[in-house]
């Protein structure tokens, strides 16, 4: 058979021609003899006609095709692989809306627990399992998936796939479409406790943070083994779906375009390994602030303590325990534009937590020796260099709530301070509602009482105006 010489094709023609050529698994001088032979035969009596309903019928969203927002989900080989087939179904549900489209790429370990066909089915598009697939890389198809998308999502993110990403490494289908995409990356982790822990795969998931990969879990519960338990279970598919959601929102908030810090909850400083101080805090304040901001597209880094609460969707999270961890995250985190401390950071420590648990003696106390904790709103506020363009305070009083707080303002040299009676009749410690004192150098204002939602919107709106140099 003689070969085809094709020239002057126009390039979104060409494109055409190598999706076709893939989805019937030819190359494309197969493709073209194929419409050419059913150009040149004569239509058959036979074959049906296409009825007027048919022409108006609306195409099915796909991954090629214009206006759809699309995800390239990758499956790891863990257990937790056979929630990716839900996770399909999320996505797709939660698109529907927004005409989301879901193609599915499965590590040879993955197809251990999913099939191929039962993840395609569910897609709707055949899954994609082999770098050196003929059909699939006749046009280096491994590259053409890494950039024919909006999101790639790799759930589960094993603790191998993990290191492969964080080492750039490319063996594989998966491994070598996420070194060669310059789209955004969310990882689902999911191993044992004990393989999550490991400093190695601790080292892997700094650098892939640091490389700006966007991580959600894991959560804490049973393991697949007998017995185990711990953190390292994959979140869950909703989890994941709002993730996806808030992550494909296209960045025209109020906030769009700027970067916000946020510290929330308390800090632990250890006595003993059984033993700490605290102060009481929820994070539901701090939370809702962070969701708030990313809802207003903004870039968020969520500085957490530790909390009982889901990571808020779009938001990257850093967990730390002591006040002097929050701070090195806090650091770590600048420059940004604003820079919001609400989490309740313990004032002292012990100036050497004991390395074993404190006994009872004979009714007689304990000797607690404490040391002042780094106060870090001041740290922030009083930078001579990325000092944020406003700092601004949470103060939890249970007395002279206004005069305190500009006690506070003048004391920490921050923007605002948001303040707050915790007393336990308020019910605002733990509590869904709040009730604020909005202070300023200049300025005291009475917010209504509201959800904890409804402050952190408000103060988001307060924010936006206050960058864009209105006055409020």
């Amino acid at each position: 058979m003689a070969s085809l010489t094709i020239r002057k094709l126009e390039d979104d023609l060409k494109h055409r021609l190598r999706l076709r050529a893939a989805r019937h698994g030819r190359s494309v001088e197969d493709e073209v003899r194929t419409i050419l032979r059913e150009v040149a035969e004569p239509a058959s009596e036979s074959a049906p006609s296409r009825t007027p309903a048919d022409k108006t019928k609306p195409p099915r969203a796909t991954a090629s095709a214009p206006g759809v927002a699309r995800v390239l989900l990758i499956v790891g080989g863990g257990i937790a692989a056979y929630k990716s087939l839900d996770l399909i179904r999320r996505l797709k549900e939660r698109g529907k809306d927004r005409n989301l489209a879901v193609r599915v790429v499965l590590t040879k370990a993955a197809q251990e627990f999913v099939t191929p066909l039962s993840a395609g089915a569910i897609a709707g598009e055949a899954a994609f399992t082999d770098l050196f697939d003929p059909a699939g890389e006749f046009d280096v198809g491994h590259i053409r998936l890494a950039r024919e998308c909006d999101l790639i999502v790799v759930a589960p993110a094993t603790a191998d796939l993990m290191a492969k990403l964080a080492g750039g490494h490319a063996n594989d289908l998966a491994t070598a479409v996420l070194l060669a995409t310059d789209k955004k990356i969310l990882l689902a982790p999911a191993m044992n406790p004990q393989m999550w822990s490991n400093k190695a795969t601790q080292r892997n998931l700094a650098q892939l943070k640091a490389d700006g990969i966007a991580v959600i879990g894991p959560n804490e519960g049973e393991m697949a083994e007998a017995g185990e338990r711990g953190l390292g279970r994959m979140a869950e598919p909703l989890e994941i779906a709002a993730a996806v959601e808030a992550m494909l929102k296209p960045q025209t908030g109020m906030l769009a375009g700027k970067r916000v810090l946020i510290t929330s909850g308390p800090t632990h400083a250890p006595i003993d390994p059984v033993r700490y101080i605290a102060n009481r805090s929820s994070g539901k304040q701090g939370h809702a602030i962070a969701a708030a901001a990313a809802a207003a597209g903004a870039e968020v880094v969520l500085v957490q303590g530790p909390v009982n609460l889901p990571d808020p969707p779009g938001v990257k999270v850093v967990k730390v325990q002591t006040a002097r961890d929050m701070l090195a995250a806090v650091e770590a985190a600048l420059p940004t534009d604003v820079a919001i401390f609400a989490a309740a950071v313990a004032d002292w420590r012990m100036a050497e937590p004991q390395r074993q648990k404190i006994k009872k003696s004979g009714g007689k106390a304990p000797e607690l020796p404490l040391a002042e904790n780094p106060d870090i709103l001041v740290s922030v506020a009083r930078r001579k260099s990325k000092r944020p363009t406003l700092v601004i305070g949470f103060a939890a009083e249970t007395e002279n709530v206004t005069r305190n707080a500009r006690t506070k303002l003048a004391a920490k040299g921050c923007d605002w301070i948001l303040a707050n009676d915790v007393s336990p009749q308020t019910g605002i410690m733990g509590g869904d509602r709040n009730t604020i004192q909005f202070v300023t150098a200049t300025d005291a204002q009475s917010w209504p009482p509201q959800s904890k939602d409804d402050v952190a919107k408000m103060l988001i709106a307060r924010i936006a105006a206050a960058l864009a140099g209105v006055k409020s």
